[in-house]
């Protein structure tokens, strides 16, 4: 099976894959709890005749296509995709449109479990043409970064057939790629992606007498400006860091000195040994604003997703793959990380492989708003592009 026949199995299977993207569009779910969307996936492998292998993580799957060709050295190909959607309203007046008030696939995921299913069933129609196995991996709960890692706790990597490398891919406008395009880069991706919730503790009292209180929304503002020196000043401009406060919350009314603040942000870096020295930087922020204005404070930090790093190896060959089959003009290098999470990360650092951009911009269709936002939607005649790449890489990688 060559390129060209490859091509022409995903074209063929495009509009079978919309109406699943379309199934998986319509009807939501969030975080680990995704039993209407687990449910399908389990009918569509089963109707495949794909072997599921395990259930992970309340709604993960694992299911396995066996290559008959025989050979002394079988290896194991993983393709994971991601399944959850998020907690937002969605814009948009298609005929697809949410049927859950309040959720969306408004990052791709829907478009990313379509074409993997396509995928398995190219390579379930043709396992007379290779070796080894293929490991599709459905994966809930990657928007709260927590999917992936629950799956690899609960055994995904360790049980048969163990996965040699690892391939997934990101649809929509997250690196500005056109309709058609495809965007790779080897070495980091993608940034960890950690949180910190902090609480100020002060002393309430009355507004008409500040100085016989300490002001939690007070030093909280100063904390929040001192971290960001952090970043200006405690960190090289060559490196990249980012330390985002989204939520501040303090006061119960406009004349009472607030006793508490509770402030959470996010942090993301590029730099393992730099998102390792972070906690005591900022705890050391945390002390000495307490300090001066004689309040306490608790800090959490929570580590996320590591740095996604696609092994460079393995990207070449996929590159090698993918301009054969798009042209050299539709495969684009990635010139810098995107300082966005992707929980991919915790597949990479198990096995080498590469995570890759499937470009959706297209103007005329309204594909371009960005990821989370309440009008995002893909342009599904891409779906295709997918699903052959996750194709010829499986069957040459084998």
């Amino acid at each position: 099976m060559d390129i060209t026949d490859i091509k022409h199995e995903a074209l063929e299977l495009n509009e079978e894959m919309t109406k699943w993207r379309r199934f998986f569009h319509r009807h939501p779910e969030t975080g680990f709890q995704l039993p209407r969307t687990k449910e399908f996936l389990q009918e569509k492998l089963t109707e495949l005749g794909l072997n599921i292998t395990g259930n992970y993580a309340e709604s993960g799957l694992a299911a396995v296509v066996k290559g008959e060709l025989r050979a002394e050295n079988k290896r194991t190909l993983a393709i994971r995709a991601d399944m959850d959607a998020l907690n937002l309203q969605e814009e948009t007046d298609k005929e697809y449109v949410s049927q859950e008030s309040g959720k969306m696939h408004a990052c791709g995921h829907d478009a990313h479990m379509a074409m993997a299913l396509g995928a398995a069933k190219i390579l379930q129609q043709n396992r007379d043409q290779f070796a080894g196995r293929v490991k599709f991996i459905f994966q809930p709960a990657e928007e709260i970064g927590q999917g992936a890692e629950a799956m690899l706790a609960e055994g995904v990597f360790q049980e048969e057939p163990v996965p040699d490398a690892v391939l997934g891919c990101h649809i929509g406008s997250l690196w500005s790629l056109p309709s058609g395009k495809v965007g790779y880069r080897k070495g980091p991706l993608m940034a960890a992606a950690d949180m910190i919730e902090i609480k100020i503790k002060g002393k309430g009292g009355h507004g008409a007498v500040p100085h016989t209180a300490v002001d939690a929304i007070v030093t909280g503002a100063e904390v929040v400006s001192a971290l960001q020196k952090i970043v200006s000043r405690k960190i090289s401009p060559l490196d990249s860091v980012v330390i985002s406060i989204g939520e501040f919350n303090a006061g119960s009314a406009f004349n009472i000195i607030a006793e508490e603040a509770h402030i959470s942000g996010t942090v993301r870096t590029l730099n393992e040994d730099i998102r390792k020295r972070l906690p005591e930087m900022i705890e050391d922020v945390l002390e000495g604003v307490c300090l001066e204005m004689g309040a306490d404070y608790e800090l959490e930090y929570t580590y996320g997703p590591p740095v996604l790093e696609n092994d460079s190896d393995f990207t070449e060959f996929f590159v090698e793959l993918a301009t054969e089959m798009l042209g050299e003009e539709n495969v684009v290098e990635i010139p810098n990380p995107t300082m966005g999470g992707e929980d991919m990360a915790y597949f990479l650092q198990q096995v080498p492989g590469t995570f890759f951009g499937v470009g959706s911009m297209n103007l005329e269709k309204e594909t371009d708003y960005p990821h989370h936002n309440p009008k995002f939607d893909i342009d599904e005649e891409v779906l295709w592009i997918g699903s052959a790449l996750f194709v010829a890489t499986a069957l040459n990688w084998l």
